[in-house]
């Protein structure tokens, strides 16, 4: 009798994990390497942001967690191995020269719009905040748009998929 139930329960059992839906992976799952930061001028011109050369890396898991960093090659090197110790010109080249946030990201389809839930960011201010970013995906590259600044230029990244 013991047999006969342990196979109807692994007979039951297959039978129920052969209805399950597969889970879908988020499209934007992967390791994303920065290719572009740029920025568009109120008058159309498009200008580098972070430099000639900038670096940066986004990774995003099957969830839509995040973390992106992004960083200007031409930042100042520190005189000292302290940071605490550098110059307030070494400090704002750091901090000017990066930008770096995680949280969540989501994919508002009809908007063409991703939707970051930021956590925690060099930028203190955009800690909790939402911010929706139109974007472009075409196969293993994606460009968004941030919100225009007070100035008016409209930042672009551009990514390119590593995996």
């Amino acid at each position: 009798m013991n047999l006969l139930t342990g196979a109807l329960v692994a007979m039951l059992g297959g039978m129920a994990a052969g209805d399950a839906q597969p889970t879908r992976a988020f499209p934007l799952q992967g390791t994303w390497t920065l290719v572009a930061a740029d920025k568009i001028l109120p008058g159309g011109e498009r200008t580098r942001d972070y430099g000639e050369h900038p670096k940066g890396r986004l990774v995003i898991d099957g969830q839509g967690r995040y973390s992106l960093q992004i960083f200007k090659s031409e930042r100042l090197r520190f005189a000292g191995d302290s940071k605490p110790d550098g110059s307030a010109e070494e400090l704002k080249s750091a901090v000017m020269g990066s930008s770096t946030h995680y949280g969540t990201v989501a994919i508002d389809e009809r908007a063409t719009a991703l939707v970051f839930s930021i956590e925690g960011s060099s930028f203190p201010n955009w800690e909790g905040t939402t911010q929706r970013r139109q974007y472009r995906l075409d196969g293993a590259e994606l460009q968004y748009e941030v919100p225009p600044r007070a100035d008016g230029s409209i930042p672009v990244s551009v990514w390119r998929r590593l995996d």
